[in-house]
């Protein structure tokens, strides 16, 4: 597909999902702020860069782009999920069905409760016996997790509070549970919340408003003038979504579009962000190896994005093979924040070993080594020169609480053993 056919398209400046098709077969899915600009973005002349070779071959495959308007991006953002779980595009490989990803289940009981559940937790808490709606997976875990903060704001409902315990749990005390623990809710008028949820999340919200409608018309004409005022307050708030809070996480995650290049200080005023993930390994002589990640955003460590890696026996002992290892399982998160400079404990083998990975998932983010003297002290960094000047001091930060988290890691992992 070319950029000349893109042009001839009136693709809106509004919310929605678009398809990238070759015929009448569908080759991916994707959810957009605003489609006009979106799309345009697939045809920039750095796609390689900005998307990845995946993407590249796509784009030249399509012979059409598809879009769907919706009235949010909260509502495009479910659209999305359900129309990937759908068809299975080629191209969404990492959005088909991922551990690492969220999925909302309603729960089987009298009292069915809304949870978010993370995938690789699914299975082993909630067998299919137990689940009676599933929605997902959900990629993207900051704003999966703005969404439902909305949707509960909307619709009220259980989670964790138990029925009839005669006492109102924190989320009713806040107005997020209708008074199941204090017994203010029957069965039937809270079946009739968990279809309401469910009728938004399988994206029929024409139908949810039309059912809530004749509810209120209902309640109006028994006089029971509460209970109306409720539901007119819930059709108010679809029909007026506030999502803002799903746009600033959209425009918070960082672009790929990095590359050796130095930034311009405005490009990175832009994303409002400067990422650094560093990566170190920690053993005992060859043996129970594991791995970390650790984050620093603009000159401050971000805890809350450290993560921890159990090495594979195979790949254990040999730290290059577990930085290759850590760094693969760590690209297949899209739903992670993509870093600025990723730094790595070692010289020009780390570094080669760490751009084989980035080049598999064709990203092109810039690689720094920190080379350590005989007391691991850091001697010298290597790699871009103009942005080691400008991000020493954090780059340091970051390698210095990779060595410091895989030690601590390491020590509570096996300190039993």
């Amino acid at each position: 597909m070319k950029l000349k056919t893109l042009k001839k398209l009136r693709i809106p400046d509004s919310s929605g999902v678009y398809f990238f098709k070759k015929g009448k077969k569908i080759l991916y899915i994707g959810k957009a702020t605003s489609l006009r600009n979106r799309v345009k973005s697939y045809f920039n002349k750095n796609i390689i860069v900005s998307r990845g070779q995946l993407i590249k071959k796509m784009i030249n495959e399509a012979s059409s782009v598809l879009f769907i308007k919706t009235d949010s991006v909260l509502e495009a953002f479910i659209l999305e999920a359900n129309l990937i779980k759908k068809h299975q595009p080629k191209y969404n490989t990492k959005e088909k069905d991922n551990k690492s990803f969220n999925y909302v289940v309603i729960t089987k009981e009298d009292f069915p409760r809304v949870l978010a559940v993370h995938g690789k937790d699914l299975e082993k808490k909630y067998p299919a016996k137990d689940i009676k709606y599933l929605f997902g997976p959900f990629p993207y875990g900051n704003i999966f997790n703005a969404a439902m903060k909305i949707i509960r704001k909307m619709f009220s409902f259980r989670d964790i509070c138990f029925p009839y315990s005669n006492k109102p749990c924190f989320n009713r005390q806040i107005g997020l549970c209708p008074g199941v623990c204090a017994g203010e809710v029957s069965k039937i008028e809270y079946g009739r919340i968990i279809n309401r949820v469910k009728l938004f999340f399988e994206g029929k919200k024409s139908l949810l408003i039309k059912s809530l409608r004749r509810e209120m018309l209902s309640y109006a004409k028994k006089k029971d003038f509460e209970k109306a005022n409720v539901i007119k307050k819930t059709v108010f708030a679809l029909n007026h979504i506030q999502d803002v809070s799903l746009i600033k996480e959209e425009f918070r995650r960082p672009p790929i579009i990095f590359g050796e290049r130095f930034l311009k200080k405005n490009d990175l005023n832009n994303y409002n962000t400067r990422r650094i993930e560093a990566y170190d390994v920690a053993h005992t002589s060859g043996v129970n190896t594991v791995g970390v990640m650790t984050v620093v955003e603009n000159g401050t460590a971000k805890k809350s994005d450290y993560r921890k890696f159990n090495i594979l026996d195979k790949t254990s002992g040999n730290d290059t093979a577990s930085l290759a290892e850590i760094l693969d399982r760590r690209l297949k998160h899209n739903d992670w924040s993509l870093p600025y400079i990723i730094a790595v404990d070692g010289g020009k083998t780390q570094v080669n070993v760490a751009r084989k990975v980035l080049n598999k998932y064709g990203y092109k983010i810039t690689i720094v080594g920190i080379v350590k003297n005989k007391k691991h002290k850091p001697k010298m960094i290597i790699g871009d020169k103009k942005i080691i000047i400008n991000h020493e001091k954090e780059i340091l930060l970051a390698n210095y609480e990779a060595h410091r988290f895989a030690l601590s890691f390491h020590h509570k992992k096996f300190k039993l053993k």
